[in-house]
């Protein structure tokens, strides 16, 4: 046999080696997996994701279950778990001296301090002892119709008095919360469930399944792409008089991938009295729920960023918030107001199915 023939016997075997190795080495098939689970932060938490097998996945599901368990119980005001420094405790003690907590909850503190001011005042984390009365009077609604009541003004402005931000002391050092008023509370609502799912979103990414939905009660994160060839997830806005999430109660869709979409609403947390609705979500200027729109959905890709910012949006003007909102980057919204119409930033309508949105558009 000739060198020449021995040569190209040798090249088709190497051609057809690095073929082998090629086709051994090629990328799996990514299938949908789906888990639920619901009472962490008082509601039902799904994620869905691609992943290579059901192991896989029901090892990130997991993973990211054990962390919402756990920041629901650090972030928790109303309950005490063994071992546990959490929100509650420092309600408690916070106003006899300082508290150390754990890493995530500080940070959830600090971060709620420092958006404050450019929140235009909106949300106010210190509002705990406001919220409380409010908070029963819905419990006492719901449970007993009969005996239902508003709270009356004079109480909610001495509660008020206990409502400064400046007297939240951090310590970022020692990692301890103190209360220079005794008389102080925090409540975290309007952060904490944005703030953990965007925490559990982050370790995700960093995993062997970056493509996935988590919808969380109203926030939404998406990680990246489905895999099976679309380019993005799709995000329903409810409709504010729908009862369940079926396909006519869906009012939009907004296609998204690496963002968040987080919805604050006056349909989930309500009470009526005398034919008005009480929603849960309280302006810290006037005490009082407002009523400029049904629900307003915040599109960027902080999911905890998106949650303070939907509370403050809501609690704003429609005019005043779409200002607001175009003033920031990487931020948009669509708003559903009192007669149902919708109005959306001009960087949302890339996003809105009733633009031409879909799962394929890049």
């Amino acid at each position: 046999m000739n060198r020449k023939r021995i040569a190209a016997l040798v090249v088709v075997a190497v051609l057809a080696l690095g073929g082998y190795l090629a086709f051994g080495q090629q990328e799996p098939t990514y299938e949908k997996y789906q888990m639920q689970f619901f009472g962490t932060f008082d509601t039902i938490i799904s994620i869905i994701g691609y992943a290579p097998d059901q192991g896989t996945f029901d090892k990130e599901a997991n993973r990211a279950k054990a962390m919402f368990e756990s920041l629901n119980e650090q972030f928790d005001k109303y309950n005490s778990y063994p071992g546990v420094t959490n929100l509650r405790t420092v309600n408690e003690q916070a106003g006899q001296g300082p508290v150390q907590v754990p890493q995530e909850l500080f940070d959830l503190i600090a971060t709620s301090k420092s958006q404050q001011e450019k929140l235009h005042d909106t949300v106010n984390m210190a509002l705990g002892s406001v919220l409380k009365l409010w908070h029963d009077a819905r419990d006492v609604a719901l449970n007993n119709p009969a005996k239902a009541y508003v709270p009356d003004m004079a109480t909610l402005r001495d509660a008020a008095l206990h409502t400064n931000i400046n007297d939240v002391v951090l310590n970022s050092a020692n990692r301890t919360v103190a209360f220079a008023d005794p008389e102080l509370t925090l409540d975290l609502g309007a952060a904490a469930k944005g703030y953990a799912t965007e925490l559990v979103a982050q370790m995700l990414l960093k995993g062997p399944m970056p493509s996935f939905i988590i919808n969380a009660g109203g926030n939404v994160r998406t990680g990246h792409s489905p895999r099976d060839g679309r380019v993005n997830w799709g995000v329903a806005i409810q409709d504010p008089d729908g009862q369940v999430m079926t396909q006519t109660d869906i009012i939009e869709t907004l296609f998204t991938h690496d963002l968040s979409v987080v919805t604050s609403g006056d349909y989930q947390r309500f009470f009526d009295f005398d034919g008005v609705r009480y929603h849960h979500i309280i302006s810290p200027k006037t005490l009082m729920p407002t009523h400029h729109m049904r629900s307003v959905s915040i599109i960027t890709e902080d999911s905890g960023y998106a949650d303070l910012l939907s509370t403050a949006v809501f609690l704003m003007p429609y005019e005043e918030g779409r200002t607001f909102v175009e003033s920031l980057d990487g931020v948009e919204a669509v708003w559903v107001l009192n007669d149902r119409s919708i109005e959306m930033t001009k960087g949302a309508e890339a996003f809105a199915g009733s633009f031409g949105a879909d799962n394929y558009t890049k």
